[in-house]
């Protein structure tokens, strides 16, 4: 898989590297700061090859038994399984995050492969003999066509397989999209994936910007959209591809609270706020970003999360540190803008994480956790989905008023509540407005076989990702209603049946 080292990484098509584009992007290592390769940035053109690759496929995709497309899945599971640890230092390369979460990140991914393994049984039907009188009828699920995928830089490998996998074994072709930030873990895993044995055109990989996204959404041969990245995006793909007749699901942006008792365990809760907001330098949909304490608790829970978040070590994601870079320069700057905002706002600024000591070569684009106590919900700190290591502590006075802010937030993606009370936790499970909830468990993003998704603007569409619905997504249900008025008959044939 060498292919992946080049200078200039191209696009995927037909299980080949295609180049036709004379645009490129850069790509950095985060922790360096020093560009380590270009990426091309296709063309309405080059898309539109990807396209054609994908729909040319499709037919004889789509008529592959279930037994052919299944072995081709377990061939990438277990080659994915096997080089793992290749993946994982592509995704630190390129994004930033340390190695071990790297490895989480693909480990993650990898569960949904082992769904998809499990196909057959997810894209069974229903039978009814004889609903009426010498009537049967049935129900098929069968693929949608072409699928497009447009994966956020946040999750390079984890993302897009919480999708292609699912719409490949449902029977479907894929074009997908990537972050031009880190595309490289996408290119390894089509690589991967051809492989394994996946048929040319099935799965193709373009890299791009607003013109190949364009593309996509309006291309009348694409059948549906899967999209993850910020709300405003989200927004613009979902009207754009619905407007122009495509089945779409667009994940948005996200705020997550974490609601802490005073009969909670405040150590623990101290530990998931700093695991779950200074993780992958808070570039997580599913962060942490706002702690609700109650007032009785507040002084010494802020003063826990403070004491374990400066403990931690910054810098390159290869070294063992606890926490790496953000993506980018112009991301970093963002955020610090943030922590700037804050201050002026009236915040009480906590942990600066403006400066400090990194263990890293170079100029890399790091800040050190940071977080403020006291913060108004009229802030920008508060309302904006920041996507940095930056903690926000709002102060309640009360389980309700901390169920009514979590409710009042536009966004509803995931929320968390640490408490030893069965019943806090019972009411806080049925009445809070959000897609994910966790117990005692600050990030709670579903496993394989559930389904991933949020409500309000941190999903714009009706179906979730991955899990049961996932496979929904990517298959259209048809209803045969039949009478055979004869019996048929067949040769005779002692050999036991077997699948092909």
């Amino acid at each position: 898989m060498s292919s992946t080292l080049t200078d200039t990484l191209q696009h995927w098509i037909n299980n080949a590297a295609y180049s036709a584009d004379e645009r490129t992007g850069q790509i950095y290592n985060p922790a360096t700061g020093e560009v380590t390769r270009t990426v091309q940035l296709a063309s309405k053109a080059t898309t539109e090859v990807a396209i054609a690759a994908a729909v040319e496929a499709f037919p004889k995709w789509r008529d592959t038994s279930l037994a052919r497309r299944t072995a081709i899945m377990f061939n990438f599971r277990q080659l994915l399984a096997e080089r793992k640890g290749e993946l994982a230092a592509i995704i630190t390369a390129e994004h930033g995050k340390v190695l071990d979460d790297a490895l989480g990140e693909v480990a993650r991914g990898l569960e949904v492969v082992e769904l998809a393994c499990n196909a057959p049984y997810l894209l069974k039907g229903e039978y009814s003999q004889n609903a009426s009188t010498g009537v049967d009828v049935q129900s098929l699920r069968q693929p949608v066509g072409v699928s497009a995928i447009i994966s956020p830089f946040n999750f390079p490998a984890m993302v897009p397989l919480w999708f292609f996998p699912v719409a490949i074994a449902a029977g479907n072709a894929v074009v997908l999209k990537p972050s031009e930030k880190d595309p490289t873990a996408s290119i390894w895993l089509a690589q991967l994936f051809a492989e394994a044995g996946l048929p040319e055109g099935v799965l193709n990989v373009v890299h791009g910007d607003k013109e190949s996204v364009d593309t996509l959404l309006t291309d009348s041969r694409v059948n549906s959209v899967s999209f993850v990245g910020s709300t405003p995006i989200a927004q613009y793909v979902y009207s754009t591809g619905t407007a122009h007749g495509k089945r779409v699901q667009a994940f948005g942006g996200a705020k997550n609270h974490m609601l802490v008792l005073p009969d909670a365990d405040l150590d623990l809760a101290a530990d998931m706020a700093v695991n779950a907001g200074f993780g992958a330098a808070g570039e997580r949909c599913m962060a942490i970003s706002v702690v609700v304490a109650l007032e009785s608790i507040a002084d010494e829970l802020v003063a826990k999360i403070a004491e374990r978040a400066k403990t931690l070590r910054v810098g390159d994601g290869t070294r063992g540190c606890d926490m790496g870079p953000l993506i980018t320069g112009e991301h970093k700057a963002k955020v610090a803008g943030y922590i700037d905002a804050g201050v002026e706002a009236g915040a009480e600024l906590v942990i600066d994480g403006r400066s400090g000591t990194v263990d890293a070569e170079g100029e890399g684009f790091f800040l050190h956790p940071t977080m403020f106590d006291k913060v108004g919900t009229d802030m920008s700190i508060y309302t904006d989905e920041i996507f940095g290591p930056v903690l926000s502590v709002v102060r309640v006075d009360s389980f309700n008023e901390g169920i009514e802010i979590i409710n009042s937030s536009p966004y509803g993606n995931g929320t968390a509540i640490f408490t030893n009370d069965g019943g806090a936790a019972r009411r806080f499970e049925d009445e809070i407005q959000v897609g994910m909830v966790g117990v005692n468990v600050p990030i709670p993003v579903p496993v394989g076989y559930h389904s991933f998704g949020g409500w309000k603007a941190s999903l714009f569409g009706d179906q979730h990702a991955y899990g049961p619905e996932g496979f929904k997504f990517f298959t259209r249900n048809k209803v045969v209603t039949k009478r055979w008025l004869d019996p048929s008959h067949g040769g005779i044939n002692l050999g036991f049946p077997q699948n092909d």
